[in-house]
């Protein structure tokens, strides 16, 4: 079991490094737009069920697959609180502004963890309650407008050595208090940020804070890619195993993300 969440670990580090640099940087070259929503796409979450479907049982991985897609509302419950929090404090500015934010968020999600810890793990709830809140979030921050970086920092190796050992930080404090916990909790904090966090960040302390926010207001719209793989594997998990359950979970969740981004191009030149 040790030796399983240290290569756990080892694995979701690098995957969360690799991506919230990836992110930070096509936020910066495409638009915070894109990268909001990418930043939904299963990544940390794919890979603790992963591993705790091969270490420990993918009958005990399916049922926290649930609770993870459940977990989407405690996600969407930071992204605004996160949000909220940055507002209130815009008068402290810098890095007191980020903490307060971060802090605000933090706070958002463990009550939003705590009260889903009691839902029972069932899959009409692993579906209902994350689309619900999908579409009220998607309201609530809709007033935000889709901004692009028009003044990009010049890209030097320090300062994606910096961001990558951020994000090396903050994935590091969550592991930690997420191990040796049951299905449940497992689950939940399957579905922490731990991407969209460290990403919101450095994107708000290298910019504006209204370029973070640009990625949260865009947030909602990734995160259905999770409620589709998680509900995937937990279905094919039990049937087909890990590796092909994953391969069906990644494959349908891209395929959704695809053919939702196809769809929103049509409209806008349908001029909808």
């Amino acid at each position: 079991m040790h030796d399983f969440f240290n290569l756990m670990t080892l694995i979701q580090m690098g995957v969360v490094i690799f991506f919230t640099v990836s992110l930070s940087v096509l936020a910066e070259v495409a638009s915070p737009r894109v990268a909001g929503i990418l930043s939904g796409y299963p990544l940390g979450a794919a890979v603790a069920l992963f591993f705790i479907g091969l270490e420990i049982d993918p009958r005990f991985a399916a049922e926290s697959a649930l609770h993870t897609s459940a977990g989407i509302v405690a996600t969407l419950v930071f992204t605004y609180c996160y949000y909220r929090g940055s507002v209130l404090s815009r008068k402290l500015g810098g890095v007191l502004q980020i903490l307060c934010a971060c802090l605000a968020g933090l706070a958002g999600y463990l009550a939003a963890a705590f009260l889903l810890s009691f839902a029972p793990g069932n899959i009409v709830l692993a579906i209902v309650l994350p689309v619900f809140a999908i579409l009220v979030f998607i309201r609530l921050f809709e007033s935000i407008e889709n901004i692009k970086i028009d003044q990009r920092v010049s890209m030097r190796l320090d300062m994606l050595l910096f961001r990558a050992f951020f994000a090396a930080c903050t994935v590091c404090i969550i592991i930690s208090t997420a191990k040796m916990v049951g299905p449940t909790w497992a689950g939940l904090f399957s579905a922490f940020p731990n991407v969209i966090l460290p990403l919101i960040a450095i994107i708000q302390f290298t910019y504006d804070p209204e370029h973070a926010y640009v990625i949260l207001k865009n947030v909602p719209k990734g995160l259905a890619c999770i409620v589709v793989y998680c509900l995937t594997i937990s279905l094919a998990y039990p049937v087909y195993g890990v590796y092909a359950g994953t391969a069906m979970g990644y494959t349908l969740a891209t395929v959704y993300l695809v053919a939702t981004q196809f769809r929103k191009q049509l409209r806008i030149r349908n001029g909808q």
